[in-house]
């Protein structure tokens, strides 16, 4: 077992075919749906979403409650590992797993029928602003198309400057450098002050109406 579990892939792949193979099994086989029915892409969309979206909020909760804390204990010579090799892989896996988020989560609104009133709070129903869910489902995907907005083109863009990642950035002053690293990290800790309101709201929107 040792060397399926040592193989990374082989587990991802392995965790999403088991997972593939019980939304099928409970969806078709025990209540009933087919592949034609809603509930059943409302499902395999809800999944999608849950999935993605603990890769990214899981990320960001790595970067500022792990790894930013504890870069000044790291000594100098050791901290190339962090940010040379640690950094831009999880980097890759948050910005990705944002946009992934905010895809089957748009995907997700349209396939209940509620996305342009979720995205106008309620404005669009008739009457407006009648149904509840809508407007606390709408308070969610906002806050988490900000935090989609701030990883994509605010806290990649000044990681990139500050860890030179792929080297774009060979000849950026230590000072620029220093400031693009900051304005990465004050976006990323906005995003972590969103995160808990955003998925109250994402949560109670499901559950509470």
């Amino acid at each position: 077992m040792a060397w399926f579990l040592s193989n990374l892939r082989y587990v991802a792949w392995t965790a999403l075919a088991v997972a593939a193979l019980f939304l099928i099994y409970f969806a078709m086989g025990v209540a009933g749906y087919t592949f034609g029915d809603t509930a059943f892409w409302e499902a395999a969309l809800r999944w999608s979403h849950v999935l993605v979206g603990i890769m990214w909020v899981g990320h960001l909760y790595y970067f500022n409650f792990t790894q930013i804390p504890n870069m000044p204990k790291i000594p100098d010579e050791q901290k190339p590992a962090v940010t040379k090799v640690i950094a831009p892989a999880a980097l890759y896996w948050f910005r990705w797993g944002a946009m992934l988020t905010l895809i089957s989560g748009l995907l997700l609104a349209w396939n209940q029928g509620y996305l342009l009133q979720a995205l106008t709070f309620g404005a669009a129903d008739d009457p407006s602003f009648a149904v509840p869910k809508h407007i606390l489902i709408g308070i969610g995907m906002w806050l988490a198309i900000v935090m989609w907005f701030n990883v994509w083109f605010i806290i990649w863009p000044n990681q990139q400057k500050a860890l030179n990642i792929d080297n774009k950035y060979p000849n950026l002053e230590a000072a620029a450098k220093a400031a693009a690293g900051k304005t990465a990290m004050l976006f990323s800790r906005t995003n972590t002050l969103l995160s808990a309101p955003m998925l109250v709201a994402m949560t109670g929107a499901s559950t509470l109406f």
